[in-house]
């Protein structure tokens, strides 16, 4: 049931499923462009469709009474992020525990424009040894699916690189929205 009314979902936004499932079992899934509220039923029907049972970080709002037992039946991990805390390496221990854990992580952090993607996708990955994987909802083409894997080796920029190469073409429902795809970091080493 869950699949049929995925695939109708999708089917009536002319939305169409690109690519193969991934093949590894545990990995941290970059959502971009981020750019509306639309974009997590997306993602959630294409999820469903690949079978996929994804966990993702969201702002602990999310979690209050009424909605929160929903947020959390969905997958929902909730974020403070007016608190100092590290969740680097709470995910990171979460994967530990997880062998099967796919993180999806909206790196821009905000559907608004960003000069700079959050840097924790990155570090959960490259902390936790496993692949960051991109995924793409393409607005202007109506696509979504995977792409190849990157198994992050600590040169960022050349990293990052890949990402940017990746996502170009994309766009999201709001294009100006999204802003360019770079960490603090890079320009910090320039």
């Amino acid at each position: 049931m869950r699949k049929w009314l995925a695939r109708w979902f999708l089917n009536l936004g002319g939305w169409r499923l690109e690519g193969e499932k991934p093949a590894q079992s545990s990995y941290v899934l970059i959502a971009a462009p981020h750019t509306s509220n639309w974009d997590f039923a997306y993602m959630l029907a294409f999820a469903t469709l690949f079978d996929i049972k994804i966990r993702w970080l969201a702002k602990h709002s999310l979690f209050y009474p009424p909605m929160g037992w929903f947020t959390r039946a969905m997958g929902g991990i909730a974020i403070e992020r007016h608190k100092t805390g590290n969740v680097v390496a709470d995910m990171v221990e979460l994967f530990r525990k997880n062998p099967n854990l796919v993180l999806a992580v909206p790196a821009e952090g905000t559907r608004a424009r960003t000069e700079y993607w959050k840097s924790g996708f990155y570090h959960i990955a490259r902390g936790a040894g496993v692949a960051i994987l991109p995924s793409y909802l393409d607005f202007k083409e109506k696509r979504g699916g995977f792409g190849p894997s990157l198994l992050p080796t600590g040169d960022i920029r050349a990293d990052m690189d890949y990402f940017r190469e990746f996502y170009g073409p994309m766009q999201g429902k709001h294009p100006e929205d999204f802003g360019p795809i770079r960490l603090r970091e890079e320009d910090a080493g320039s």
